[in-house]
């Protein structure tokens, strides 16, 4: 006969097997999953105000976290197409313009000779390598075609599965807007259950964590690729949309956003010249500054109150453990981190 502590082990056992069964099931989903939990996070304050505003008017149930959905859905699909398109156009000018350096060669620009030090060098290797079409021509036949088939193979696929994980987040998203009430309260009790109110606590530093990152990183690197796209365009570089957009996706990694600012400069540079560079360069240097160390640690430390060694270590250390999902979820760690060495150290915590 059973005793309950015999059953009580049993059924432990058997919840941790269901358990892991349950996550080795959904391990190809798990991305998707903790992406709509951070958009979740996110924009939850933009939800309940939509679906505030159409309980008012009487709306159904389900109008608000569709709407929600299709919102968020369009903010993610829109910069990613406009970007898609302007590659494609790359591409194919690309693809055009490499026969006619088989032809007629690639002559050096006038400001490569100009160049300090090594101008004379560079300039010379141009003219043997690329400028006579015979070099140029022989030069490029070196390229592995198939591997550049592979690479572009490799790139299909992994649009391929971004794609589906866009897909399943947006779909996971959808549930968590429409439950996700009544899953926070089940969250909550089952936090109580486990580890007692400091649970409920902890949890609620990682949420104030997630949302403060998310703002941190994806509105402050918005607002970079906004500003120095204005600039690349009042520069009259080229491309200034696309190569705007490609800052907003650096600036959202630290110290990202001034490799695409130097790409731009260097560019302004064989244009223009020198003057204008530099003051391209000065004034991106100078958005970058602020938004790293003034705006950036007020939106992700100050809804914490976590220092911003903190949140740089976590930004950095989920980056390099976790890839893109590491960015927010890092700081979240560190939050939590804080808060439990918090509680630990208070000397008037019941022991």
């Amino acid at each position: 006969m059973s005793t309950p502590q015999s059953q009580r082990i049993a059924y432990l056992v058997v919840s941790a097997a269901l358990l892991a069964l349950g996550i080795w099931i959904l391990w190809d989903f798990v991305a998707a999953l903790i992406w709509a939990v951070i958009l979740a996070i996110a924009t939850w304050p933009f939800y309940q105000r939509l679906r505030q505003g159409l309980h008012d008017q009487g709306g159904s149930p389900i109008v608000a976290p569709l709407i929600a959905t299709l919102v968020i859905g369009l903010l993610c699909l829109v910069p990613l197409g406009l970007m898609a398109v302007e590659l494609g156009r790359e591409a194919l000018y690309l693809a055009r313009w490499l026969p006619s350096i088989d032809e007629a060669g690639l002559p050096a620009p006038d400001w490569v000779a100009q160049i300090p030090f090594v101008g004379a060098m560079i300039s010379h290797w141009w003219q043997a390598n690329l400028a006579d079409p015979h070099s140029a021509a022989s030069l490029l036949s070196r390229l592995d075609r198939s591997m550049i088939i592979e690479w572009t193979r490799t790139l299909g696929t992994q649009l391929a599965r971004r794609s589906t994980v866009l897909i399943f987040t947006l779909l996971t998203l959808f549930f968590l807007y429409r439950d996700g009430a009544r899953l926070v309260r089940q969250i909550e009790g089952l936090a109580l259950r486990l580890v007692g109110p400091s649970g409920r606590q902890v949890g609620l530093q990682m949420v104030h964590a997630v949302r403060g990152t998310v703002n941190g990183l994806v509105l402050v690197g918005l607002g970079e690729g906004a500003l120095l796209g204005i600039a690349y365009g009042l520069a009259d570089l080229p491309h200034p949309v696309l190569l705007g957009a490609l800052t907003a996706v650096f600036a959202m990694i630290p110290f990202g956003a001034p490799v695409i600012l130097a790409v731009g400069a260097l560019m302004l540079l064989v244009q223009s010249g020198t003057t204008p560079a530099i003051i391209l360069f000065a004034f991106g240097a100078a958005v970058v500054f602020v938004a790293d160390h003034f705006v950036r640690p007020v939106l992700i430390g100050g809804a914490v109150k976590l220092s911003f060694l903190w949140v740089l270590l976590g930004i950095l250390g989920g980056l390099e453990s976790l890839g893109l999902l590491g960015l927010f979820l890092g700081p979240a760690v560190m939050a939590a981190l804080v808060a439990l060495w918090a509680e630990w150290t208070n000397p008037h915590a019941e022991a």
